[in-house]
């Protein structure tokens, strides 16, 4: 089991969340530098980039929730290069995650539930889901950062820090080259982005938001949470949102797994995505039933938001 340190890190295991970060820069740089003229060779270094991007999207899941570094200037600075990978201000992540979804899964004031969605093709729903939910998250952050002008105002200093760094990097590589920009910048940041909302459709869909332990769909394989940084265990993530994700395994071990239904364990991403998506494609209940969902009533979540519950955003 991971434990806490005393080093800079609060936990050794994010020197693998700080790897995955360089790698980001690294890919991006050489595909910049050395652009390949395969069309193949240049597709696939995209793709890579595209997927090492979407990484630190989940890398940036993790830190809004638990922060990488004892200094608060570092975790500062770490949200800036994170912003650079990721392509998007990573304090935006805060308010539509932390305050909107997680404290009302699936409900009317969830931003991200996956009821919005109802074509009879499950696979259309996963696809439209990222923009129906993008559109109402964006909405809903400009609503918090005019709030947050007053009362969050350490978050807002930190967001506008993020926004104009990443703003000002993004417009200077378009100008240097915007073929370039667009392969290795702007696509990927697109990608990771489009992916790190799509994946909330596979938490959730089609579980029970009221049950003590049914309310999430966990991925237990070893190679996708050694990627993902252990967001394959999403329920226990939803029971103990600041809980470390090196700790998630042997908390999903003692206080899930012995109750969870067994359909919400998948062994493998893949095979769950072409039996739910591709054949049969049927939207169906985690127990089986196939289900239309009824979404509820949009509920205005940012109205009950005082200071207090604003600022909680702000780093530690």
């Amino acid at each position: 089991m991971a434990t806490e340190n005393q080093g800079i890190l609060r936990y050794t295991a994010d020197l693998r969340s700080i790897a995955f970060v360089a790698a980001y820069g690294v890919l991006a740089t050489t595909g910049w530098l050395f652009t390949p003229r395969s069309p193949w060779l240049l597709a696939a270094w995209v793709a890579a980039t595209c997927v090492s991007s979407w990484i630190i999207g989940v890398v940036t899941h993790n830190t809004i929730h638990c922060p990488v570094f004892r200094s608060r200037g570092l975790n500062r600075a770490f949200q800036v290069w994170l912003s650079l990978s990721y392509g998007w201000p990573v304090s935006e992540y805060g308010p539509g995650h932390n305050l909107s979804h997680h404290k009302h899964t699936q409900k009317g004031k969830d931003l991200m539930r996956t009821t919005r969605v109802h074509f009879r093709w499950n696979l259309l729903n996963l696809l439209a889901f990222g923009p129906f939910a993008a559109i109402r998250v964006s909405a809903a952050n400009q609503q918090f950062a005019s709030r947050a002008k007053v009362r969050a105002k350490s978050w807002y200093r930190q967001f506008m820090l993020e926004t104009v760094i990443v703003w000002t990097v993004k417009i200077a590589l378009l100008c240097l080259s915007w073929k370039k920009a667009l392969l290795f910048v702007f696509i990927p940041h697109l990608y990771a982005v489009w992916g790190i909302v799509e994946v909330n459709y596979l938490w959730h869909d089609g579980c029970d938001e009221d049950h003590p332990y049914n309310h999430s769909r966990n991925f237990v394989g070893k190679v996708f949470n050694f990627f993902t940084l252990n967001n394959g265990y999403h329920g226990i993530h939803h029971l103990h949102p600041g809980l470390h994700w090196s700790l998630a395994a042997d908390a999903h071990a003692k206080e899930l797994h012995p109750f969870v239904h067994p359909a919400l364990e998948q062994r493998s991403l893949l095979v769950y995505l072409f039996r739910t998506f591709v054949w049969r494609g049927t939207r169906v209940r985690y127990t089986g039933e196939p289900i239309d969902p009824v979404d509820p009533p949009d509920e205005p979540f940012m109205t009950e938001l005082g200071a207090a519950e604003m600022a909680e955003l702000s780093l530690t």
